[in-house]
């Protein structure tokens, strides 16, 4: 099916019934943790109009209610009580994603410590992340999350990255969640990945009960990409939560890309693509990196519309899509990396040049360069015509490659 084609089917598809949940969210707390002494940010005063909520979906067979924009903590949260925390709660996005890694482990600490003074911790969801893919790892990294997020119980916990299979048939790994669980340390478990080998993946978690979600990259680039969709329908048939990430899609190397997206009613290209993928009803919800209270709003406010796009957005996102497919690295590596002698990775410096070109942010897009095996980033010489021509998204990997060069080496 063409992008075309499959995005405007999606786009008449309606969004799951909206529920306001202010109070009675669609999970129960702990019976450990004493009931808020407060009500939640979410809600108003009786003299108050309530503020409008964002909808919600269940999260496959967790059975659980989750709203559909959730907020991404992978810069980390401010210190105190973080605005964007306390405006999501009070619309109804009380689900924080973060992880061990993210901002050196200030994004727990500070998420943990806000939800603590806001008295809201049982009526927000925590899902965090472990980079670590073993038993004793995962026990370790969930002990730390629960005392930097001051709870007793976490969410959902995933694996973080993953990229490949091994730990998924990791009997001892596996043990040690389904202990933890019966612990209620944790109330499910599941992974994330965003690499070349999605897929693959996607499949897996289709075929192993103990997986109940997963946070995997979909964006409007992806529509009409077959086998990804046919792993998306066997992963929701088997009942698997899926969260889609990297939603925006940027995009690298083409400085006016934001220009070539033609705002055709009142969405931006942000909250238009957002739209996109919450028109497809296998996925549950969209997690979203939001830096300032301003894209927070906006996201929000796509959400709270509740309605797909029009016909004229939808279009203007798929030329989008095909304007900008030949500047966004799609992740799998593992196709044009084999054409290259050199210990180049070249998914991950792509990467970084999307944090400097779409995000903005020169300075993580260095420091996850410099955090790259020093001979990695060593591109004199290279040859990466190869890569180039084995890129399905026809990518000029040589010309990229040498950008990053030129303004991170």
């Amino acid at each position: 099916m063409s992008d075309s084609k499959d995005l405007s089917r999606r786009r008449l598809l309606t969004y799951g019934a909206s529920g306001t949940l202010a109070t009675a969210l669609g999970f129960e707390a702990a019976p450990s943790q004493a009931a808020p002494s407060q009500a939640a940010p979410s809600q108003a005063a009786p003299s108050q109009a309530a503020p409008a909520q964002v909808p919600r979906r269940v999260l496959g067979k967790t059975g659980q209610s989750i709203p559909i924009l959730l907020v991404g903590g992978g810069a980390g949260f401010k210190g105190g009580v973080d605005p964007r925390i306390t405006l999501a709660l009070r619309h109804g996005a009380n689900y924080i994603d973060t992880a061990r890694k993210y901002a050196g482990g200030a994004s727990e600490r500070n998420a943990g410590a806000a939800l603590a003074k806001l008295k809201a911790r049982d009526a927000t969801w925590i899902t965090s992340k472990t980079p670590q893919w073993s038993a004793a790892g995962l026990k370790q990294d969930v002990a730390f999350s629960l005392a930097a997020l001051q709870t007793n119980r976490i969410d959902l916990y995933f694996l973080h990255g993953l990229d490949q299979m091994g730990p998924l048939d990791d009997k001892e790994l596996i043990k040690a969640a389904e202990q933890l669980k019966r612990e209620k340390k944790i109330r499910f478990f599941g992974f994330s990945c965003h690499g070349g080998n999605v897929v693959e993946l996607l499949n897996a978690a289709a075929q192993r009960s103990f997986v109940d979600a997963v946070m995997f990259r979909y964006n409007f680039r992806d529509y009409g990409d077959k086998e990804l969709n046919r792993a998306i329908d066997a992963a929701h048939k088997a009942g698997v939560g899926l969260i889609a990430m990297k939603t925006q899609g940027s995009e690298s190397g083409f400085r006016d890309a934001w220009t070539k997206f033609e705002q055709t009613g009142k969405w931006n290209k942000h909250q238009a693509v957002l739209k996109a993928v919450w028109a497809d009803q296998r996925i549950t919800a969209a997690v979203s990196h939001m830096e300032t209270t301003t894209q927070l709003r906006e996201n929000l406010a796509a959400a709270l519309d509740g309605k797909p796009l029009g016909l004229r957005d939808t279009e203007a996102v798929e030329r989008y899509a095909r304007l900008t497919r030949a500047y966004a690295c799609q992740g799998c590596e593992h196709l044009c990396n084999p054409h290259v002698t050199a210990p180049v990775r070249i998914g991950t410096t792509l990467r970084c040049l999307m944090y400097h070109d779409s995000y903005g942010d020169g300075e993580k897009a260095r420091r996850v360069f410099r955090e790259l095996p020093s001979e990695a980033r060593q591109f004199a010489g290279v040859d990466f015509d190869g890569a180039s021509r084995a890129c399905p998204h026809g990518i000029d990997i040589a010309a990229q490659m040498q950008r990053a060069a030129e303004l991170f080496a």
